[in-house]
């Protein structure tokens, strides 16, 4: 579906991922999902975005030499002011990993780390208003902060992003609340503090879809990555935890397929504009 998420305020609206091996994570991404990607060119740093067809869906930058910092996936968030969004972060309790920058005239962005740890980036969109598809194969279906201070994260970013949650769950066991009403739900707050290892903080976590989460968690393997948790299947779908091949983790999420009455309907209505008139 075409994306109405990405201007929405406080919601993602984009996500890219910060690699030490340019090369060698373009070819996974690519190969995985099929993607082409278009390299945005010295002035901006040969930062890449990776495209399903002639839609922007993600984008893809260097590490710093010698950075001690993992490769990882950030989630962005749409702001309308990316410095007031700073300072409301800040105040708020976040921390600042990025002051606010402009990037030419695509807009401005920050990274900060929120009051629970998890990294995070705003974006205040000029020409470039974020992910052009949500919710299809080969592209975001979903963006999740895993968090060990649950209550602490909710309102931060109720305060500071506007958020209205809604609670899916609220026991000892699953504790987990979504954004965005009804079919328009785009991310969730999981209370991860009982299920994360000692060595994992809390962090945003990138679901990209596949129309088949086995075959896609094995294609990983074969690319170099790694399948941190085999596929299983919830109330939403089906799902793989897995790596690429620098470490960097995110989630394969299935799309299903139209259901076989809507594929008949297609399928009759593609015979019937086949008909001569008249």
């Amino acid at each position: 579906m075409p994306a109405p998420y990405a201007n929405r305020t406080g919601q993602p609206c984009w996500a890219d991922l910060m690699t030490s091996d340019l090369p060698r994570a373009r070819e996974f991404y690519t190969r995985l999902f099929g993607w082409t990607v278009s390299d945005s060119g010295s002035e901006y740093g040969n930062y890449i975005l990776f495209r399903k067809g002639d839609a922007d869906v993600a984008g893809m930058g260097s590490q710093e030499p010698g950075s001690p910092l993992p490769d990882a996936w950030t989630t962005y968030l749409s702001v309308t002011d990316a410095d007031a969004a700073v300072a409301s972060s800040r105040a708020a309790g976040a921390t600042v990993l990025a002051e606010p920058m402009t990037v030419g005239t695509m807009g401005r962005m920050a990274i900060l780390m929120d009051p629970t740890g998890a990294p995070f980036g705003v974006w205040q969109a000029d020409e470039f208003t974020g992910f052009d598809v949500f919710g299809e194969a080969g592209s975001p279906v979903w963006h999740e902060l895993n968090t060990r201070g649950y209550s602490a994260a909710l309102d931060f970013y109720t305060q500071v992003f506007g958020w209205e949650p809604a609670v899916l769950s609220d026991t000892d066991d699953f504790r987990y609340s979504t954004i965005g009403a009804g079919h328009d739900m785009v991310a969730g707050v999981f209370d991860a503090a009982e299920h994360l290892p000692d060595s994992v903080p809390s962090h945003w976590q990138l679901y990209l879809g596949v129309p088949d989460v086995h075959a896609a968690a094995a294609t990983v393997t074969e690319l170099g990555g790694t399948v941190i948790r085999e596929p299983w299947t919830a109330e939403f779908g089906t799902f793989a935890l897995v790596t690429d091949p620098t470490g960097a983790l995110f989630v394969l999420g299935s799309v299903d397929e139209p259901h076989a009455e809507e594929k008949a309907i297609e399928e009759e209505t593609e015979e019937d504009a086949d008909l001569p008139i008249g």
